[in-house]
């Protein structure tokens, strides 16, 4: 359950962003942000706070080269998809969806990361640690 909680929340911040739909902080801010100024700092600085937070984990556990793995895992799940029939891609405001869930799932990984490797090798990760 944790890792599902944790995918939905990256997939939350990044369809908050942006997603195909009117309902979203990019659209927001070119139709009303120069009117609500301040609301439109405030909600672009908390989405940058989630977006660091995601990030920063990320990267710490399973690093660059791991998130462009994934998303390849991710990719090529998706063209097997299509190559049977079963995805179409001839819908754009479904593909931005489908790049939405793409990478909120990078993102969930990275964030679930050392908890899946701490159950399966019984090690804990230690951060930066001072002597």
């Amino acid at each position: 359950m944790g890792f599902v909680l944790r995918w939905m929340c990256a997939f939350a911040l990044l369809a908050l962003t942006f997603n195909p739909t009117e309902y979203n902080y990019v659209q927001w801010v070119r139709t009303y942000g120069s009117q609500n100024l301040s609301v439109a700092a405030l909600a672009g600085l908390i989405l940058l706070i989630g977006y660091i937070i995601y990030l920063r984990a990320t990267l710490r556990s399973i690093g660059g080269f791991g998130m462009v793995l994934v998303l390849a895992v991710v990719g090529a799940s998706l063209w097997v998809l299509y190559d049977l029939g079963v995805l179409r891609l001839d819908n754009p405001s479904f593909n931005v969806w489908l790049g939405l869930v793409a990478l909120s799932f990078v993102l969930g990984i990275g964030l679930s990361w050392s908890i899946v490797r701490r159950a399966v090798s019984g090690q804990a990760d230690v951060d930066d640690v001072d002597a």
